[in-house]
């Protein structure tokens, strides 16, 4: 019997990454019958999510802290005339 995937958030981005690589390997084999390739692929649909999530988030954070490194142009050098 087939043991049971670890929870998706369980897993570091390296091993989710890993994962998805070895499933992606497996189902371009062609070797697995035709219901252990739609779990394999239903699998990989859910890693691929869960990727593109953390890596979403990452960039939220990025762009968050890029945001903090930019100082406000203080009162005097703002430009407020109307255009």
């Amino acid at each position: 019997m087939a043991e049971e995937p670890r929870p998706i958030e369980e897993l570091t981005f390296r091993e989710a990454m890993a994962e998805l690589d070895g499933i992606v390997g497996v189902l371009e084999s062609n070797t697995l019958e035709l219901e252990e390739s739609l779990a394999s692929y239903e699998r990989g649909v859910k890693l691929l999510a869960a990727l593109q999530g953390r890596l979403s988030q990452a960039q939220q954070k990025v762009d968050v802290l890029m945001g903090e490194l930019v100082a406000d142009a203080d009162d005097a050098a703002r430009d407020t005339s109307l255009s």
